[in-house]
């Protein structure tokens, strides 16, 4: 809103759901948002639709609001892995089948452009040969300090070569790497599965060494490496055949401490991720805990409120126990880490007919992954593995029923998966370098059939909006940004991004004001009334009654607050607004002055007025209706 707009309002004025009064913009500035689309059904793949113009008005739907200014965490990259099993595939290939699937895989234009991949160092379950390996691999009972015998030329015959193509086809592309386990001479077992390394300072050298060795090693073979984790899972101490360790706090943190100097001395671009395991620890992981041991179920704060963390960038998390919203408490208590999230993988039943593994898989992993993650601060999104053949593999122990982003088939044709449009859904419109901006959502990751979404604004000024309608039917909603509105409707599961342009008339000139610390009370009494104040549209309060003159939600801002908009946003439960409304403003919260009212016509009322101060705000319904009256949030700018 420009400040002549604003000077021109009268404190009795009423502007409702987006409602403008400015003079139309011309033709040529009305901006447009592109769509792409994918369903359920398969019947839209990433498929672009006709483009959808912004318009001045109000909507009576649930209103996804925009504001591109207010930034979260930077985006590196989203994607998946080349594991010697995807490799393997895509060499099975001819090379120009090979060469289409690289291109639909990393190509920002032909393809989803993935921009991230988390790299095994030596085997993981997913490993085409009979033998599981490490780089520096010796004879039972000897040992090799010196790691004379270290050596990534197995990765050079099929992985390395896929690298240094997804790099060309992409040069943002970042890179991480990930140990499943140290060589077995480091290990109590001397196994690669199961054990632990040696509690000897020599061994944590050693081991330091190695991850070295791996990243020197692949930065002279043309592949620089963006982050490395120091064991994948460390809390899976029962790995079903294939290489894991049992890697404590306490020996991570003597990793780190080691790896931390000649890490930044050999290659100061590669950041150390710790713990790159679940949300929450598994009950499986808190079950095969050896008695008497502390099963470490909150790892990730010890590691970062240790000493080792100022070696270490941040953390990394996987989908297979627990939510997203565990990043977020992190994030909280360590604010100046970041959080990254390196694996999920879809899978199945083994009698699960196709359309069912496409439908679930996209559904869980739109929910989850692509936004539950980047809502709660993850700077990647990253899936398993990047291919696997029609038998979802060949892996070596570990996961029969995993799926990737592409299936290689045994006619030598490629098919693209859910995961790759759930991946292609970000990583082909949100630029390494992005930030996620403020957006409102109304869905929740365990699922409550509402719509849910994330924002971006890429480095060049565009925004890429990412919407997931997690209903079964269709679901139509509004996007808000500045004074501009469009309406959309998603068919049922639906997963879509929208992308549009910087433009000075999506912008307003308006900024949120925090509302930390705000309380809220209500009349009647209702369900929840700090859900009004708490900054998330999937919870709300309800008046739990039919609509009748006199309700109140009155909100306390802890101290006098100057604003020029209030929205008051009944959230995605249709028909729940005040069908009349009064706006009152109080320093005191004895003595009220009315600022605004009017009729409320849809799910969000915003109201322009002049610059005001007040350390009170109470709306009342003013008309009587057979709905209840909710609010998700009021939400004040300045």
């Amino acid at each position: 809103m420009t400040r002549s707009r604003a000077t021109a309002l009268t404190a009795t004025a009423v502007l409702t759901a987006g409602l403008a009064v400015a003079v139309p913009a011309a033709a040529h500035d009305t901006p447009a948002a592109r769509v792409w689309v994918t369903t359920v059904d398969r019947a839209e793949l990433l498929a672009e639709r006709p483009s959808v113009t912004f318009r001045t008005g109000t909507s009576p739907h649930q209103t996804i609001v925009i504001d591109p200014d207010v930034a979260y965490q930077e985006v590196d990259g989203f994607g998946a892995s080349i594991t010697d099993s995807s490799a393997h595939v895509l060499h099975r290939l001819t090379p120009r089948a090979r060469e289409e699937a690289m291109r639909k895989l990393f190509d920002p234009v032909r393809g989803i452009g993935v921009s991230f991949l988390r790299q095994p160092i030596g085997s993981s379950d997913f490993t085409a040969q009979a033998e599981h390996y490490t780089y520096d691999d010796v004879p039972p009972g000897r040992t090799d300090f010196e790691l004379r015998h270290f050596s990534i030329a197995h990765d050079q015959a099929e992985v390395l070569p896929l690298l240094h193509r997804a790099k060309q086809l992409n040069p943002a592309l970042k890179v991480m790497g990930t140990p499943w386990s140290p060589p077995a001479w480091m290990k109590t077992t001397d196994s690669l599965v199961g054990g632990r390394l040696k509690d000897d300072p020599a061994i944590y050298d050693a081991y330091a060494r190695y991850l070295v060795e791996f990243v020197q090693a692949y930065a002279a073979s043309g592949v620089p490496v963006d982050f490395l984790s120091l064991q994948n899972e460390p809390q899976n101490r029962a790995p079903d055949a294939y290489p894991g360790t049992d890697m404590p706090v306490a020996q991570q943190l003597k990793v780190i401490e080691a790896l931390g100097p000649l890490l930044r001395k050999a290659s100061p671009r590669t950041k150390i991720l710790a713990y790159d395991h679940n949300w929450s620890t598994h009950p499986n992981d808190v079950a095969t805990t050896p008695p008497g041991e502390d099963p470490e179920t909150d790892y990730p704060y010890r590691v970062l409120e240790s000493p080792a963390a100022r070696w270490v960038a941040g953390t990394a998390y996987h989908c297979y126990s627990g939510d997203p919203s565990a990043q977020t408490a992190l994030r909280a208590a360590h604010p100046d880490k970041g959080i990254w999230f390196t694996e999920c993988s879809g899978s199945h039943g083994p009698g699960d007919p196709p359309a069912q593994v496409f439908r679930d898989t996209l559904k869980w992993h739109a929910r989850n992954v692509v936004i539950g993650t980047t809502r709660n601060w993850a700077k990647s999104a990253v899936n398993w593995n990047i291919a696997l053949d029609s038998a979802n593999g060949p892996h070596n122990g570990g996961c029969g029923t995993c799926t990737g982003l592409v299936t290689v088939h045994p006619d030598g044709t490629v098919s693209t998966d859910a995961e790759y449009y759930t991946i292609g859904h970000l990583a082909k419109f949100v630029k390494p370098g992005a930030k996620r901006v403020a957006s409102t959502s109304f869905g929740t990751t365990g699922w409550n059939g509402q719509v849910m979404d994330v924002a971006f604004r890429n480095p060049d000024g565009s925004t890429a909006l990412v919407v997931h309608n997690q209903n079964d039917d269709p679901r139509t909603f509004a996007v808000s940004v500045g004074e501009r509105i469009f309406d959309y409707t998603l068919p049922g599961g639906a997963l879509a991004t929208f992308t549009w342009p910087r433009g000075k008339v999506l912008d307003d000139g308006l900024a949120p004001v925090p509302l930390d610390g705000a309380t809220a009370t209500t009349v009647p009494t209702g369900e929840n009334a700090a859900a009004a104040v708490d900054g998330d549209a999937s919870t709300r309060w309800s008046s739990g009654q039919a609509q009748e003159p006199g309700q109140h939600l009155q909100v306390d801002l802890g101290r006098r607050t100057a604003f020029r908009r209030v929205a008051i946003d009944s959230g995605g439960n249709l028909g729940d607004y005040a069908r009349g409304w009064r706006l009152e403003v109080s320093d005191d919260g004895v003595g009220w002055r009315t600022a605004a009212s009017g009729a409320g016509v849809g799910q969000l009322t915003t109201v322009d007025l002049p610059r005001t101060r007040a350390r009170f705000l109470r709306v009342s319904t003013t008309a009587a209706a057979g709905n209840w009256w909710s609010v998700a949030d009021v939400r004040l700018y300045r």
